[in-house]
């Protein structure tokens, strides 16, 4: 009989929730268009307000303030814009990134390339902060600095807050992308200082396809990415997703219902870790750093990602080599080559990433593999695990 399989690719994706399942099929009954004035609109349009306001209150946001958006890869773009200020402040001009973050970032959504200029991590993958002053103080034009809360690959979180105060006091604004942090730790907007954050609701046990961007009070010039209607207080036109945005507020409950529930989870990656450090050159990244407490990214001289996942998917075991964004690519880790890391390990790293459902046994089956796998996969060719896949 086969073995029932393990999901460990959680930061990819993580299950329907039972209750945003629920309220997606609810939602699904409907026939009102949530911009119609009649009975049926208006009940869609009360899915859609209290859905914003779990999302609000799940970041200590004020509900007007939440724009939904197709996923974080939409809310990042939509966030960097030039031109946003803060009343009565001036307007951004440029744009700085740190090296590690999402694609969507990095691409630098609507500034032009000139405009975009890139921060430095440590070994550890947190932003250097001198590197940061030096560039908000190298040009007087006031600047968006967008930074991820916590990395989707090694989970490394930044500390938010002085990078806050630090950009505020050059007169710039600053971006979280907040979509891995979001239900694995608290995060209030106003105690970080962020001015705009992005989340995601196929981080949190929501659907695919929905995610908001969300802007601090006071933050004025965001130039709406589709143009056409005025859904979203002509922030981002459309016929909104009812049915997905409904899930999402049923998922954002939920996660933030079971925060308490990251207890277990840090243990389990505490015994996952201790376990795969048993193999000789093991190496945890960002392991004197806080991290997210469901996230492990790990490697190995000679190891190869591509191989090591496909290895672990023939045991029965879902894992990634890092962004699921970029799966499929057979290229170094950008997050492990901007925290100074060379080819060798930066081609090799593995994610595993853990949920509420895991168990102490789904470790055990993965470190089991790992054992396995690992004699095999540090001292022979790629090609013995691809001419079985």
């Amino acid at each position: 009989m086969a073995r029932e399989r393990v999901y460990l690719d959680w930061n990819a994706t993580t299950p329907l929730r039972p209750e945003a399942r629920a309220a997606m099929a609810a939602a699904w009954d409907l026939s009102g268009n949530p911009s119609s004035v009649h009975a049926e609109g208006r009940q869609a349009r009360r899915l859609v307000e209290d859905a914003r306001h779990a999302i609000a209150a799940a970041v200590a946001a004020d509900a007007r303030n939440v724009v939904f958006t197709s996923g974080g890869t939409e809310a990042n773009v939509l966030a960097l814009t030039p031109g946003l200020f803060r009343k009565p402040g001036p307007p951004v001009q440029r744009l700085i990134v740190s090296a590690i973050e999402h694609a969507s970032v990095l691409a630098g959504g609507r500034f032009p390339s000139e405009k975009i200029e890139v921060l430095g991590v440590s070994r550890e993958g947190v932003v250097n902060l001198e590197q940061l002053r030096a560039l908000l103080l190298a040009d007087g034009a006031p600047a968006l600095v967008s930074v991820m809360s916590a990395n989707n690959e090694t989970g490394a979180l930044q500390p938010v807050a002085e990078i806050a105060e630090i950009v505020h006091q050059a007169g710039g604004l600053l971006h979280v992308d907040a979509v891995q942090a979001l239900g694995k730790i608290a995060i209030d907007i106003k105690l970080l200082r962020a001015d705009l954050l992005s989340v995601s609701a196929h981080k949190i046990g929501g659907p695919k396809g929905v995610g908001a961007l969300i802007l601090a009070e006071g933050i004025a010039g965001l130039d709406a990415l589709l143009r056409g209607g005025g859904q979203e207080l002509g922030r981002r036109a459309g016929t909104e997703n009812v049915a997905g945005i409904a899930s999402f507020g049923a998922a954002v409950k939920a996660a933030m219902a079971s925060l308490g529930d990251m207890d277990r989870v840090v243990k389990l990656r505490h015994r996952l870790e201790e376990g795969l450090r048993q193999t000789c050159g093991t190496v945890v990244f960002s392991h004197h750093v806080p991290r997210l407490p469901n996230t492990t990214l790990f490697g190995a001289p000679g190891l190869r990602a591509e191989t090591a996942v496909i290895g672990f998917d023939l045991e029965g075991i879902a894992v990634s080599s890092g962004s699921a964004c970029s799966s499929g690519k057979v290229q170094p880790s950008h997050v492990l080559e901007a925290m100074g890391y060379g080819p060798e390990l930066a081609r090799g790293a593995v994610r595993l990433s853990l949920g509420w459902s895991t168990t102490e046994a789904d470790i055990d089956r993965c470190l089991e593999a790992w054992r396995k796998l690992a004699g095999t996969l540090l001292k022979h060719s790629d090609e013995t695990l691809l001419e079985r896949f």
